[in-house]
């Protein structure tokens, strides 16, 4: 299978693990070791000023997202863990580099200069991540648990949180409303 960095998993209404049940997944990561990805559809009970103010980082008042954005579930694996998705405007050093547009940065100092409202225009703080194990991403997918489309920076970034897994889907065609969670026998 070719690399999925780059590209979204879209749960299908199959998918049994309550994790991922309606969501996407940005792949950030993918090679023959495994892949990373971060959920782009499931924000948390919690805004990034919460975070912030929690590591205690001085926040500049002005900065609307700071009081106003969600922070998103990034998956199930140690949710504990702070990573930025955001625009590649203010990449760093320790940014992984996901597309042309878009990086997945773990590092302090983004957030810092998000505090400092010096961040990336476009950011989503992430707590925690999917991984998958060598193999394991491509037997899922073999399982048609997921259906994968190139990623889209709009639909990350601009579109409705709630409407990002039909939108991702219908970039191929798909109404998942359509679908059915049942299997049939003819």
């Amino acid at each position: 299978m070719d690399s999925l960095t780059n590209h979204f998993l879209i749960a299908m209404p199959t998918l049994a693990d309550p994790n991922f049940e309606k969501t996407v997944t940005l792949v950030c990561q993918h090679d023959e070791q495994g892949a990373l990805g971060v959920v782009v559809n499931r924000p948390l009970d919690m805004k990034v000023g919460d975070v912030l103010e929690q590591l205690d980082l001085d926040t500049d008042t002005s900065q609307a997202m700071c009081s106003i954005d969600p922070v998103f579930g990034g998956g199930p694996v140690q949710t504990e863990l702070g990573m930025i998705l955001h625009d590649r405007r203010t990449a760093t050093d320790s940014t992984i580099e996901v597309s042309e547009d878009i990086g997945l940065t773990m590092s302090l100092d983004m957030l810092e200069s998000m505090a400092r409202n010096e961040g990336p225009d476009n950011a989503m703080l992430m707590l925690g991540y999917a991984g998958w194990g060598a193999g394991q991403l491509e037997n899922e997918m073999s399982h048609n648990a997921w259906l994968s489309v190139p990623a889209d920076f709009d639909l990350i970034f601009d579109t409705a949180v709630d409407e990002r897994w039909h939108a991702a889907a219908s970039r191929l065609g798909v109404d998942l409303s359509l679908l059915s969670a049942e299997a049939g026998r003819a």
